[in-house]
C-alpha cells in the first residue's frame, strides 16, 4: 500500500480507502458479502488477483478480518470495528454521488443493478409465497447476458444459470440506463415501461408486483426530496 508521507488524517485515511476498487470491496462487505465469490459478484471488472491483493491490504490495515470457513474450505471476510466505521464514509460518498454525479450509460451495468437489488434492497415482505422464476435478458456494451431471479421460501437468489423450473416472468432490458435510473428512483416504473427501455411479460399479478420487490427506488425518491429541502 502506497503512502502519501503526510501526517494529515485525510492522507492517512486515503491510503487505505482511496485505492482503486477498495471502496467497492468495502461496500460489498458492509452490504453483507462474506465470501470471495460474493464480494466478486458485486465488482464485475475486478480481477480475482487484484481482489486477493486488496483484501490482504485491508486485513493488514485492520479494516477486515479474514478467517477460515467452519468447513475449512475457503475464507470468510468480516469487517472489524474500523471497517464498520467506514459505513458512514461510504454512505456520505454515495449521497454525494447521488446528488452531484449524473448517471450515464457507462454506469448502467444491468448485472450490477440486479446484484444490488437482490443483495441489498430486496423487499422480502412483497415476495410471492409460491416459487417464481424471473428471467432477465439484457445487453451491456454489446455483450448479451441472462440472469434469473429465483423466488422461493420467502427469499430470492440471483442465479447466473437457469435454475430449471421454467420462466414465470421475462424482463427484457432494452436500455440499461433506463433500468439503472428506475432502480435509483429517478424514473417511475410505469415511465420506464412506456419508454420501451424495459419490457415485462408474464402473469398480470406477477408483472404488477415485480417492482415492489425492490426497495431502492423508494429510497432514492425520499433521498432526492430530502436533498431538495436541504438545498
Amino acid at each position: 500500500m502506497r503512502t502519501y508521507g503526510q501526517y494529515c488524517p485525510v492522507a492517512r485515511g486515503a491510503e487505505v480507502f482511496a485505492e482503486r476498487w477498495t471502496p467497492i470491496i468495502m461496500r460489498n462487505i458492509l452490504y453483507g458479502c462474506r465470501t470471495f465469490n460474493e464480494i466478486a459478484a458485486g465488482a464485475p471488472g475486478l480481477s480475482r488477483a487484484l481482489l486477493v491483493r486488496r483484501l490482504r491490504e485491508l486485513e493488514r490495515a485492520g479494516v477486515i478480518e479474514i478467517r477460515d470457513k467452519p468447513d475449512g474450505h475457503g475464507s470468510l471476510y468480516e469487517p472489524t470495528a474500523a471497517g464498520r466505521a467506514l459505513e458512514a464514509v461510504i454512505k456520505a460518498l454515495g449521497n454525494w454521488g447521488d446528488q452531484w454525479m449524473e448517471v450515464r450509460p457507462e454506469h448502467s451495468d444491468p448485472g450490477v443493478v440486479l446484484w444490488a437489488w437482490c443483495q441489498v434492497y430486496l423487499c422480502r415482505e412483497q415476495l410471492p409465497v409460491k416459487r417464481v422464476v424471473v428471467r432477465f435478458d439484457f445487453q451491456y456494451r454489446g455483450r448479451p447476458d441472462t440472469a434469473w431471479l429465483l423466488v422461493e421460501l420467502g427469499d430470492a437468489e440471483l442465479c447466473a444459470f437457469d435454475p430449471g423450473f421454467g420462466d414465470d416472468v421475462i424482463v427484457t432490458i432494452n436500455d440499461p440506463l433506463t433500468f439503472a435510473k428506475w432502480h435509483l428512483g429517478e424514473l417511475k416504473w410505469a415511465t420506464a415501461l412506456r419508454s420501451g427501455g424495459i419490457r415485462v411479460t408474464g402473469p398480470r399479478g406477477l408483472v404488477r408486483s415485480l417492482p415492489t420487490w425492490n426497495q431502492r427506488p423508494e429510497i432514492g425518491v425520499k433521498l432526492r426530496a430530502a436533498q431538495r429541502m436541504a438545498g
